[in-house]
């Protein structure tokens, strides 16, 4: 995997486009000028998740003896899960309820920016290829970058595309990860019972 389709599916799986309408629900009742402060904490909590999964990774397969396929499998079947609800239910209900006050890692940092998906691709990122450690953590930070960049400016671009273009764009983000989930899930299972 290239350093480009690396960062790519890390931001698919980052989904800030999707996540706009979480995080314009989950802070209403924060102050406007206080908002993005806020986001901004949250997605330093996030990269420091995600960055403590991709070096710890292969230290915690080795303890829960854990293989790269099985780890291929198990990745893919999550993110499957996730395209599905993105194309059919969007993230809304994937985190229903009203939040008071001012969120702080649950739910914006975990498990909206760095959830499960995001933690088990950067886990088989350093699992098939450690040695390319900078490159994955590279892709990590671009995607990162970017996802943080959108969901800054939450507020104008949810106003500016509105909720249908919000929500095609999710489901959108959601076929394109359908179609890696199923890549993942193959190569898993081909490596588990077709062994070169």
């Amino acid at each position: 995997m290239s350093v480009l389709s690396a960062t790519v599916l890390l931001f698919l799986v980052m989904d800030p486009l999707g996540n706009i309408p979480v995080f314009l629900s989950v802070l209403k009742s924060v102050d406007e000028r206080r908002q993005k402060a806020v986001i901004l904490r949250e997605l330093v909590i996030a990269l420091g998740v995600l960055i403590l999964f991709l070096f710890s990774g292969r230290f915690i397969l080795s303890v829960l003896r854990v293989s790269q396929s099985s780890l291929g499998i198990a990745g893919g079947i999550i993110l499957f899960l996730i395209a599905m609800r993105m194309i059919f239910s969007g993230t809304e209900t994937i985190f229903p309820g009203k939040y008071e006050g001012e969120p702080l890692i649950v739910p914006l940092a975990v498990p909206l920016i760095a959830g499960p998906s995001a933690m088990t691709t950067v886990m088989l990122l350093i699992a098939r290829e450690p040695s390319r450690w900078f490159e994955w953590l590279s892709s990590l930070v671009c995607a990162w970058v970017v996802s943080g960049f959108i969901l800054l400016w939450s507020n104008v671009i949810g106003r500016m595309l509105g909720p249908k273009v919000l929500e095609a764009s999710e489901r959108l983000m959601g076929m394109l990860l359908t179609a890696v989930a199923v890549e993942m899930l193959v190569a898993g299972i081909r490596q588990t019972f077709f062994p070169v």
